[in-house]
């Protein structure tokens, strides 16, 4: 199975990597890599209400999905999306957990609503008006393939642009121990068919193992290392520099997704 598809729209953050436009100089190796504190940023789309539900992964989403659809031009509310996260909402998570320690083992309702794995996928659907239709994946270290490789089969089945995200924030204690994510990390693209105006990818699984240290600039591998969505380095390091040629990204069991950056 080989898929072709475009990206209309980038949207990206990570430590010392603040969007797309601030970060392509870092990611081509023509800028020094500067890591810094990142805060998800407050999803000034939600009414306040929901804004003060939101937890750091889905503040992460949300924030990287409106770049990227900013940046393709697309009615954010015409994309059908797919939303891919390894950890999910920890932070919730973890104080769920706490909870039902306690002698009441009682549970905010809230927090309940915001457990679920498609928490992010529901705020933006209620952040930009959307009814399409919406998946959430998981993949642990290979969620960021997993949901490249549904994202763009979606695109090439339906012939419509798909938003694609995905999220990871480090998970809190004792949960951290368990399973170390030690930077907050997010991207979206906005796939299309075809070709589009930041690039063109050729896209297929492979039996192969992606390399364990794959070669990006300077700094950029303790990154890569430290969150699973943060497998898409070397991809974005290509998109950035221009640079054309194919890549294996980490998906499970030791299989990989092929990835070409097209000309």
């Amino acid at each position: 199975m080989t898929l072709l598809v475009g990206i209309a729209g980038i949207g990206l953050l990570g430590p010392g990597l603040a969007g797309w436009a601030q970060a392509a100089p870092v990611l081509a190796g023509q800028a020094p890599y500067a890591p810094a504190p990142l805060t998800p940023p407050a999803p000034t789309l939600l009414p306040p209400t929901e804004r003060r539900r939101t937890g750091p992964s889905v503040r992460l989403a949300l924030a990287v999905a409106a770049e990227a659809v900013q940046d393709s031009g697309a009615p954010p509310e015409e994309l059908d999306t797919v939303f891919a996260s390894s950890n999910g909402e920890g932070q919730v998570i973890t104080s769920i957990l706490e909870a039902l320690h306690t002698p009441d083992g009682a549970i905010s309702p809230t927090q309940f609503h915001n457990s679920v794995h498609n928490a992010a996928a529901g705020y933006w659907g209620i952040a930009v008006g959307s009814s399409r239709p919406s998946v959430s994946l998981g993949g642990y270290d290979g969620v960021f393939a997993t949901g490249l490789l549904h994202a763009a089969a979606q695109v090439v089945a339906g012939g419509e642009k798909v938003l694609f995200v995905a999220h990871d924030v480090p998970l809190p204690p004792p949960l951290g121990a368990l399973r170390p994510t030690s930077e907050s990390f997010a991207l979206a693209l906005v796939l299309a068919p075809g070709g589009a105006r930041r690039g063109a990818l050729r896209i297929e699984p492979c039996e192969l193992p992606a390399p364990a240290a794959p070669t990006l600039p300077p700094g950029l591998g303790t990154l890569h290392d430290g969150n699973p969505v943060a497998r898409a380095l070397p991809l974005l390091s290509a998109l950035a520099a221009g640079r054309h040629g194919g890549m294996l990204l980490p998906m499970l069991d030791d299989a990989s997704l092929s990835v070409t950056v097209l000309g």
